[in-house]
């Protein structure tokens, strides 16, 4: 291939015209050390390098010395350049060896670079390993300094996890603009402790206030629950309550190892054999279920997949997929834990239908004859009086616990003061399909806003006093009639001062609502397919969607 503008024509650009390299291994162990020698090949049109071929450097003043152009110049002016560059070089390298000067012998147009002052310039180079999170939106960012990463970047806790461990996620994944996820991960139980200088200001400011002294309340008597088996199934189209688990003396999803992540599996797989009656199931371990199991489980929207978001990915939940996990649910399909997903454990009750009281009475039921077996094996749930059950994320800790229903809500959802409501409730909304989902049809997922500081009664019964509430004023818009009467303390009628300004608290309430563990974690999950298909009892989401 040949043409007048561009001559031979070869697969690269840097090699159109003549293609040609013409190179001379050469000894300048003198020339070399002088500060005119890059500048007088430049000027001779020649380049060099190591004798060892492209990117190396010479080390004893040997060099492969060739023509640096290609295109433009003929083949004999090329290699002509090179012998006559060449045979100047020889000659100035024969002068220094004398020691006499080469000056006379240099190019005049021989151009040296510009040296800087060294007292006016200063290289920015930063002598400390803290991380660029300048565009940051997660709280991991927001809380950090590099004062408090400078102190603990060296410390871990018994177990070696490390500052690192707990704040990767975030660091690798800036958030949303308008979500603030949470951007940190425990590695162990241990971590709340070691690294309290940080997450004791994210769990305050992803907890509305919770003090670092603050004790939190636990409450599983499903006695303490008034009512809940009274939500209107002609709005109420499925209920559930969902919690994580994570067992004492192992390291978390995060940090664990094969061994741990094993170990968890046994213990609890252990602890769900025992269970029996209306409880009473199989486990289904991922890698080794059959072909028909898998279908089946897809069919009842209980399995979960490798996690492919960046903010579990980056947080160490993908690691040796899929050994040591698993589904196990009784056989009435209304009682499931996923084993070693995001947490060591997720327990989950559910059924069709607007009866929460009994889902929630299954699930207290459930977790504590799982408990029980699980001490009887000589372990035990991570608990202390300050954070409550401790789980991977900063946003599920306390309770973990999130109940809620899928309720059709299509004249509230056009209501100016429906988020204001949700506040003031202490409800959070989203679509049915998971969180970053639009309702569709006036269906909606609605759950506590709430996990630390109120006990699992008090959560579940701000969710049945609030849906019955909203469902109360969806039949008086649906009949035409105000709601006015019915609008809880703090929210003014429509047009009222307080409705003017409900922007911030809409923008809070948003924010909080979305946020993932690293979350959220887990951030941005998509929720099971259960939660698709509102016939179908739904299916736990991911703990990235809190």
């Amino acid at each position: 291939m040949h043409n007048d503008h561009l001559g031979y024509i070869l697969t690269c650009p840097s090699n159109l015209g003549t293609g040609l390299r013409a190179g001379v291994h050469i000894k300048l162990p003198k020339l070399c050390g002088d500060e005119r020698f890059d500048p007088i090949l430049q000027c001779l049109r020649l380049q060099k390098r190591g004798t060892g071929g492209v990117d190396t450097a010479s080390t004893d003043g040997t060099f492969d010395v060739s023509n640096s152009d290609r295109l433009g110049c003929s083949e004999v002016e090329l290699v002509q350049k090179v012998v006559d560059g060449c045979k100047l070089l020889i000659q100035m390298e024969k002068k220094l060896e004398s020691g006499e000067s080469i000056d006379d012998l240099v190019p005049a147009d021989v151009v040296m670079p510009v040296k800087q002052n060294s007292a006016s310039w200063k290289a920015e180079v930063s002598c400390s390993d803290f991380p660029d999170m300048s565009k940051h939106n997660n709280w991991m960012a927001k809380c950090m300094t590099e004062e408090i990463y400078n102190k603990l970047k060296d410390v871990v806790t018994p177990n070696g996890v490390t500052l690192e461990d707990v704040i990767q996620t975030g660091v690798d994944n800036p958030g949303h603009p308008f979500i603030f996820t949470v951007g940190a991960v425990a590695g162990d139980e241990e971590t709340y402790d070691t690294f309290a200088e940080l997450l004791d200001p994210i769990i305050e400011g992803r907890h509305n206030g919770y003090a670092k002294d603050a004790k939190h309340k636990t409450d599983l008597d499903p006695n303490n629950l008034k009512g809940g088996d009274d939500l209107d199934p002609e709005f109420v189209l499925s209920s559930r309550v969902r919690t994580g688990r994570s067992f004492k003396g192992l390291r978390l999803p995060p940090t664990c190892d094969r061994h741990e992540r094993r170990e968890v599996e046994r213990i609890l797989t252990t602890a769900l054999g025992t269970l029996d009656g209306p409880l009473k199931g199989k486990y289904y371990p991922l890698n080794k279920m059959t072909e028909a199991e898998q279908e089946q489980l897809i069919d009842d929207h209980f399995l979960f997949d490798k996690p492919v978001s960046p903010l579990l990915t980056s947080a160490g939940m993908a690691r040796d997929w899929p050994d040591a996990r698993g589904i196990w649910h009784n056989d009435a399909k209304n009682f499931l834990v996923w084993v070693n997903e995001e947490d060591h454990a997720r327990v989950i009750s559910m059924e069709k239908g607007g009866k929460m009281g009994t889902v929630f009475e299954r699930f207290c039921d459930g977790l504590k004859k799982v408990e029980d077996s699980v001490k009887k094996q000589g372990s035990g749930f991570m608990w202390n009086e300050h954070l409550g059950y401790v789980l991977t994320c900063p946003s599920n800790l306390g309770t973990g616990l999130r109940a809620g229903v899928h309720v059709k809500l299509a004249k509230m959802a056009d209501h100016p003061q429906f988020k204001d409501i949700l506040l003031a409730l202490r409800l959070q909304k989203r679509g049915a399909g998971g969180v970053d989902t639009e309702a569709e049809g006036g269906l909606f997922d609605i759950s506590n806003l709430d996990r630390l500081g109120f006990s699992e009664c008090a959560l579940v019964q701000q969710v049945v006093d609030g849906v019955k509430l909203l469902v109360e004023m969806e039949k008086k818009l649906i009949a035409g009639e105000s709601i006015d009467a019915l609008l809880p303390a703090g929210v003014a009628p429509s047009g009222g001062a307080a409705a003017e300004q409900s922007q911030a608290p809409e923008a809070t309430q948003e924010a909080a609502a979305e946020q993932a563990p690293a979350e959220e974690a887990p951030a941005a999950e998509e929720a099971a397919p259960a939660e698709q298909a509102p016939a179908d009892p739904p299916a736990e989401e991911k703990p990235a969607e809190e």
